[in-house]
């Protein structure tokens, strides 16, 4: 929200695309769908998306958790040079500290009708997983740990 404000980029919620596509019928997957289906399914979309403001010199923020860890070698070096990219994981301890915050925004982009899976066991193994994932496939990563940055952009390479 704060590089949409200061930029003034068009801004891509991939959840966004995921409700669109899912109530429009034009696929079988829900919102309660594995992660790694939701992935493989919105991946190839948003991945020509970029490609496509790239190539028309255009700018895009496009915030979401379906981007897979290798997105990398979804773009030819002429296209990478041109990518920032940073994914946010909390902390253990930040997420003890805040959850009753956490909860509160998790639905911001996207309502949720039932949140009953937004637990701080589901969110503590979540971001763990994610930050596995970003240490294996060395993806640039903002650890939140203490509070949130008021500048992510500082982060962003």
């Amino acid at each position: 929200q704060k590089l949409l404000e200061k930029y003034h980029y068009p801004y891509v919620s991939i959840d966004h695309i995921k409700m669109g596509l899912i109530r429009s019928g034009q696929t079988e997957l829900t919102p309660c769908s594995d992660d790694s289906a939701l992935t493989e399914y919105l991946w190839p979309i948003v991945r020509e998306m970029i490609k496509t403001a790239i190539e028309n010199n255009q700018n895009m923020i496009v915030e979401g958790c379906y981007i897979p860890y290798d997105w990398e070698q979804s773009f030819a070096p002429e296209y990478l040079k041109e990518i920032k990219y940073a994914c946010l994981v909390m902390s253990e301890r930040y997420i003890r500290a805040h959850f009753a915050d956490i909860k509160k925004f998790a639905g911001v982009i996207e309502k949720r009708l039932d949140d009953s899976d937004c637990t701080m066991e589901s969110v503590l193994q979540d971001n763990a997983e994610v930050l596995r994932e970003c240490k294996k496939y060395g993806v640039n990563y903002v650890l939140i740990d203490e509070r949130y940055p008021e500048d992510v952009e500082q982060f962003i390479v």
